[in-house]
């Protein structure tokens, strides 16, 4: 069902939105790296649902249990289990999408490609199996640190309200959308509460960047690091779109303009390139972007396909994001950790 991810280092995940628990499997983590669990769980409370008025209002702890691969506050070598419990189900809430094919839901493919589905919360399709995966970027965050590597994500635009003032790191943890900017994080709050109050919701974007990765990473030709992102970031629920470097504004530029000019160190004056050349990281900051669309589930009435193949109405219920971008932040910087540490551990030139 392709639910792994990475080559050495390598998540698996398990569960259901409304199962007992999901959890995982982390393989491929070098022995004897300390482990911060305080610093495991502060990512996933970053991600959890209940933690603002402008995110679902489901009530999950998401406190993560580990079962192996960690003694004595390091890592063994051996594969790291853990479960998170699912505490606050309400399959009832979900009693009358049964038959019903939700639009712009995984419902109708699920049912075409498996025969069956798990209707309670979109089942292996919910956004909440995306909790295991801070999980495994914790723990790729935590390795990356010893190199050096830091990694951080934002939120540069809600609907049609953008990033237009200075970036402040230390602002996007200060309010709910976890915007850099506090005038434009209100703004963008403003925008999200006044769409939840008309039943609707809405898309946005994340602006990732990584930090101090040395140049040598990526396997071309088909495992272009920069493409490992990009499958990285379209394999989060909700995203539509994945640009780098100068992305689709590079349609407009010219060849003259878009080079990137060496440094006699190395590095370039520009950055177009997004810190990736040939598909292997030159040394310079990667960064790109990474749209979500709005929710699929809004509180209106719509047509719809049953079970039966006939057209009829039905309403979204239940406790849904107006806008997922706030709690996608730590979700994208995650699967940014895992995906560098896999080249990581892929380069046999590098030694950690």
């Amino acid at each position: 069902m392709g639910s792994s991810f990475g080559t050495i280092f390598k998540l698996t995940t398990f569960g259901e939105s409304h199962g007992v628990a999901i959890g995982g499997v982390i393989d491929g983590v070098p022995a004897n790296i300390p482990i911060d669990m305080e610093a495991v769980q502060a990512e996933m409370d970053r991600r959890k649902p209940g933690q603002s008025a402008i995110v679902t209002q489901r009530k999950e702890s998401d406190t993560v249990q580990f079962l192996s691969g960690i003694f004595n506050g390091r890592t063994t070598g051996a594969p790291i289990g853990f479960i998170i419990p699912n505490d606050d189900q309400r399959s009832k809430d979900y009693d009358h999408i049964k038959d019903v094919y939700r639009p712009s839901h995984a419902d109708f493919t699920y049912e075409k490609k498996y025969g069956n589905r798990d209707y309670r919360g979109g089942g292996r399709s919910s956004a909440r199996e995306t909790a295991c995966r801070v999980v495994g970027g914790a723990i790729a965050k935590q390795v990356l640190e010893k190199q050096g590597i830091d990694i951080v994500a934002y939120v540069d635009q809600v609907g049609e309200v953008k990033l237009s003032g200075a970036v402040d790191y230390n602002e996007i943890e200060n309010n709910p959308v976890r915007c850099p900017n506090a005038v434009d994080a209100k703004r963008m709050e403003t925008l999200i509460k006044d769409v939840r109050k008309a039943g609707d919701t809405i898309g946005g974007s994340v602006i990732c960047e990584i930090n101090h990765v040395p140049p040598g990473l990526g396997e071309p030709v088909f495992d272009r690091l920069h493409a490992e992102l990009g499958k990285a970031m379209l394999s989060i629920n909700a995203v539509k779109g994945f640009e780098y470097g100068s992305g689709f504004e590079c349609i407009s530029m010219r060849g003259s303009e878009h080079n990137d000019l060496f440094n006699e160190d190395g590095s370039t004056k520009t950055n177009n390139s997004g810190g990736i050349q040939g598909g292997i990281s030159n040394g310079m900051p990667i960064n790109f972007r990474v749209a979500f669309k709005p929710v699929a589930t809004i509180v209106q009435e719509q047509e719809t396909l049953n079970r039966k193949d006939e057209i009829v109405k039905m309403e979204g219920k239940g406790r849904h994001d107006p806008c997922v971008v706030p709690r996608a932040v730590p979700i994208v910087e995650a699967m940014a950790a895992m995906t560098i540490l896999d080249f990581f551990l892929r380069n046999k030139t590098v030694q950690l």
